[in-house]
């Protein structure tokens, strides 16, 4: 009965979607997550082995869970970096995107039990251990492509996902059933690293995401050279390539709005850079989670000579 109110919250929180599943153990992401872990796809990013049982069951989250709320934020920017600029993923544009989810969630939470009642529940964006793309497929909310990502036949790919979890009992939405990628291999051929394999099986330790972002070594393999294609924070080519995204429109939340900064600077603007400076301008955004030796280092290994 209340499945109206809380879309509707949702939307009037800036959520362009909200899907509901019922809260249970998911058994065939257990066997997927685990078989993926066991072939070292997540390199060296061993948080991913952590909490295993939390990642497929949500009621070790929060006790006596009954419904998975997913929600899908817009993040598509109306403007882009220079094209000879160093290129940075269109999600770190704007603020740190966990700070301006986890506040609508924690908002959320408090209209729900202003209006409804005490209720058990926790917000979750992207650094909890929840198998988010999961919950959104099972709440009818898209399909997972072949690049890894959720898709959304109305926005394409370009949103974060938010995840909420309660033991507040609802009416759960079918499942997404169908897989609109069918035979295209878009996001497979364009990418820069080969990381996109057969079966929506995504080599983690191979993407340029990691590399930039999550390697917190100062040597990038050397197998790597020349395939970076000029990205220095994220990658952005398999969304680029996917005949879903041509339905991406603007996002309308002005925490969002692209950094001055990121729109203005060319490739002699990151290397003036100093770490002053850097700490200055990026400690709210999610570039921050590079540091400035990380940047300094991305960009050297693109050839370009970053301050030492």
């Amino acid at each position: 009965m209340f499945e109206a109110f809380i879309k509707n919250t949702a939307s009037s929180l800036g959520f362009q979607f909200c899907g509901i599943a019922k809260a249970e153990r998911l058994d065939e992401d257990a066997r997927r997550l685990e078989a993926w872990l066991n072939k070292g796809l997540h390199g060296s990013m061993a948080y991913m082995e952590n909490h295993f049982e939390m990642r497929v069951d949500p009621t070790n989250l929060v006790p006596g869970a009954k419904s998975v709320i997913t929600l899908l934020l817009n993040y598509y920017p109306e403007e882009t970096q220079p094209r000879d600029a160093p290129k940075i993923a269109r999600y770190a544009y704007g603020l740190d995107y966990h700070e301006i989810i986890r506040a609508k969630l924690n908002h959320f939470l408090e209209i729900i039990r202003k209006s409804i009642g005490e209720i058990g529940g926790r917000g979750f964006v992207d650094s909890a251990p929840v198998l988010e793309r999961s919950w959104a497929q099972k709440s009818g909310l898209g399909w997972v492509g072949k690049n890894g990502n959720l898709i959304n036949r109305n926005i394409g790919s370009y949103f974060f996902i938010a995840t909420l979890i309660t033991d507040l009992a609802l009416e759960p939405d079918p499942p997404y059933a169908k897989d609109y990628c069918g035979s295209c291999r878009k996001c497979v051929d364009a990418c820069p690293t080969g990381a996109i394999g057969p079966d929506k099986v995504v080599d983690g330790s191979a993407c340029i995401s990691y590399f930039t972002i999550e390697l917190k070594e100062m040597m990038i393999p050397r197998e790597m050279e020349g395939k970076f294609n000029n990205w220095m924070f994220g990658c952005d080519v398999c969304q680029e390539v996917c005949p879903w995204n041509r339905f991406a429109k603007p996002h309308q939340e002005p925490d969002l709005e692209p950094l001055t900064e990121i729109l203005s600077f060319g490739l002699a603007e990151w290397e003036a850079l100093t770490e002053e400076s850097f700490k200055k301008i990026f400690s709210r955004h999610a570039m921050a989670r590079s540091k400035y030796r990380g940047i300094v280092r991305n960009l050297k290994f693109l050839g370009m000579p970053g301050k030492g």
